[in-house]
């Protein structure tokens, strides 16, 4: 199966969310879609970086961070290369978003994604061949 969606990193962390229960919900089910239909869901190097940290932040372990890391990682996952940046760089500048966000679309782009699932961006907003969809709305 083609990846059709690319995870940002809010996605995950509500699956591992105990205070976000209305939340929490919808992302098990994408996270379980992204496990048992696996290729289907990307996500990226810089997406598994950022949960690592904020899961540490939010009081998991590092080896229960590490554990959810290594299972993400059977997802089709977009390195971070110079070819991402200067993409990112580039979509930062045309849509006037953040590098962080730019980078997690670039990503979405080079995964071949044509949804990328995300409460950071503008829900419906189509940039330039990938659609943002906010799953909590």
């Amino acid at each position: 199966m083609p990846v059709k969606q690319f995870a940002d990193t809010n996605i995950l962390l509500y699956a591992y969310d105990n205070e976000q229960v209305s939340k929490r919900q919808k992302a098990i089910s994408i996270v379980g879609a992204g496990m048992t239909q696996l290729g289907t869901i990307a996500i990226s190097v810089q997406v598994l970086q950022e949960f690592y940290v904020n899961y540490l932040k939010k009081g998991g372990t590092k080896p229960q961070a590490r554990q959810i890391v290594e299972d993400l990682s059977h997802w089709p996952v977009v390195d971070n290369s110079r070819e991402l940046l200067g993409h990112a760089l580039v979509l930062s500048e045309r849509w006037q978003i953040s590098l962080w966000d730019a980078g997690i679309l670039a990503a979405a782009f080079a995964s071949g994604a044509t949804e990328l699932l995300t409460e950071d961006l503008n829900h419906g907003q189509d940039y330039g061949g990938v659609r943002v969809l906010n799953p909590f709305l």
